[in-house]
């Protein structure tokens, strides 16, 4: 009787187990992984050549030196809207632009104003730099007014150099009848002459979106307002200005 009992458990077992076995299981659920596909917008690159001055109505102009290398002037000239160009001259005493005949020959000959700039370097020999300039900056060949390019003290402090400094514009002024036009930063112009230029026109650079204030509000006639221009005709990069508000380019003629 035991062992019959205990058949009839093992095959009550057995069906049980072959029940659960025909029995269809649940699937698991799989996660879906999802691909997920960055979408990167096309980057839309602005024409290098369509600029400020393809949209303005300002008088647009260039400052050109060596670093530029050779300029393509006849490109300069036929396919850009620059009224006037100021050319480097000369250096402290004895730099002398190795383009600056070619650039000043060529820029005339394809229509630009032209006018020639010396940069100063306050600890060097007053005379000898004046010399110098004169060499390069000949009254006959000029369109618009010498400029001095001021950005630097030296060594000197603020009064040092301001000493040299207008020694330096007197001898301008006396060698061509007529005072030169100053390039300067705006940071440096409220540094070390804040309120000591004021019988002289102004080129101030900031490169920036909006036209720059001076500390002490005055005045200037040109904006030069990036240095990494582009146009055609150059290879490289090319500061750019233009003339401020009510200003004319007739302001900077060059007296003969």
């Amino acid at each position: 009787m035991k062992k019959l009992t205990l058949f009839l458990i093992f095959c009550i077992c057995c069906v049980a187990v072959a029940d659960m076995d025909a029995r269809p299981r649940k699937k698991k659920k799989s996660r879906k992984r999802v691909r997920v596909t960055r979408v990167v917008k096309p980057t839309i690159h602005e024409n290098p050549y369509l600029c400020c001055e393809d949209t303005c109505e300002h008088v647009h102009g260039l400052d050109m030196s060596h670093y530029q290398g050779e300029v393509f002037w006849e490109t300069v000239g036929q396919n850009s809207k620059m009224a006037y160009v100021y050319l480097k001259a000369t250096e402290g005493g004895d730099r002398i632009d190795p383009q600056y005949e070619r650039n000043i020959d060529l820029a005339h000959r394809h229509g630009l104003k032209v006018g020639s700039y010396h940069f100063f370097r306050p600890m060097s020999d007053l005379q000898l730099q004046l010399e110098n300039f004169k060499t390069q900056c000949l009254p006959g060949e000029q369109d618009l007014i010498p400029m001095l390019d001021v950005e630097t003290v030296g060594k000197l402090s603020t009064e040092e150099f301001c000493d040299s400094l207008f020694k330096f514009l007197d001898l301008m002024e006396e060698a061509y009848h007529q005072k030169p036009l100053i390039y300067t930063f705006r940071n440096f112009y409220n540094k070390h002459l804040l309120g000591k230029l004021d019988d002289y026109q102004l080129m101030v650079a900031m490169y920036a979106d909006e036209p720059p204030v001076l500390a002490d509000e005055r005045d200037y006639i040109i904006w030069q307002y990036t240095c990494k221009g582009r146009i055609m005709g150059v290879a490289g990069q090319v500061d750019k200005s233009y003339i401020m508000g009510d200003h004319t380019l007739r302001e900077l003629r060059f007296i003969h």
